[in-house]
């Protein structure tokens, strides 16, 4: 079955509002996730990365 312009175009944009729609949902998702920490747990995550970053600077790494 051959698509005609406009109905190619239809399918395209289609196609990318459902791209979009699939992006918010994950963006919504991993929000929901992030928030759901404990302060605890965000500044023990934090400490963490500080460190390697630190022994990385030290070992003379990027």
């Amino acid at each position: 079955m051959a698509l005609r312009g406009r109905q190619w175009w239809k399918l395209v944009g289609a196609a990318g509002a459902a791209g979009v729609a699939a992006t918010g949902i994950l963006a919504i998702r991993s929000e929901r996730q992030r928030r759901a920490y404990q302060p605890d747990e965000i500044r023990e995550r934090l400490h963490e990365r500080y460190a390697r970053v630190q022994s990385r600077r030290e070992s003379g790494g990027h």
